[in-house]
């Protein structure tokens, strides 16, 4: 726990955006500025000026409150987030990474030199927190269903990049299978979504697909620069 807090209040500390962080954080815990407030015995505005760095930026005091906030929040409901942030596995079979602020998806796409292929509407309106890079041949292969959720580490809200696809049927086929959906999927090495089934859950799942050839070392580049 206490390594989880110290990367948290860390990285709210020394970003350049704190009010961004300190967004991005309670997203990824699923707590309302409501609650955080009711907890911290402040106003929601108070809450959504620091956000908005509206306020001066958090002094340490204010971080370790924040953090403190979201760990008994989470503890109340299970401790499901802190558990996962504790017991991040990565293989071979895929990475992950964490925006240290939210991002919009165009500018994830532009990033990886993507072209939206579906649900185009929802780009403008969809931010992500962080972002995941599948090799999707392996995941199917390696990962047991029920621990196919482990390619989205803390969070859902974010960007997953399929390697090695073929057609794009069968990473759709395992997100509509289960509870989790990311926010934004792209397929690396397609010039073109053909699939008819791909798409089709695409749609019903309201989850924008992009393609890009893009060298996947420039994007892993491109990405963690944003």
């Amino acid at each position: 726990m206490d390594s989880v807090k110290k990367t948290i209040a860390g990285e709210i500390s020394l970003s350049t955006n704190p009010g961004a962080s300190m967004k991005k954080w309670r997203e990824i815990f699923g707590i309302t500025q409501t609650q955080l407030a009711s907890h911290l015995q402040i106003t929601p505005s108070t809450i959504s000026d620091y956000e908005s760095n509206r306020r001066k930026s958090p002094g340490i005091g204010v971080v370790k409150r924040f953090v403190d906030a979201l760990i008994d929040l989470d503890a109340k409901e299970g401790g499901w987030i802190l558990k996962k942030l504790s017991h991040t596995e990565q293989t071979d079979a895929f990475e992950l990474d964490e925006f240290a602020e939210p991002v919009a998806a165009k500018r994830i796409i532009e990033a990886v030199g993507g072209k939206i292929i579906t649900n185009k509407r929802k780009i403008s309106v969809t931010t992500v927190l962080g972002y995941s890079i599948v090799d999707s041949l392996r995941a199917i292969l390696e990962l047991p269903v029920d621990e196919f959720s482990k390619i989205y580490g803390p969070t859902t809200n974010r960007a997953v990049v399929f390697t090695r696809v073929a057609t794009g049927r069968s990473p759709m086929v395992a997100i509509r299978v289960t509870k989790l959906k990311p926010s934004l999927v792209i397929y690396h090495g397609l010039e073109k979504l053909d699939d008819p089934v791909a798409r089709k859950i695409s749609e019903v799942e309201k989850i924008p697909v992009v393609v890009t050839t893009m060298d996947l070392d420039t994007i892993r580049k491109n990405l963690e620069s944003l």
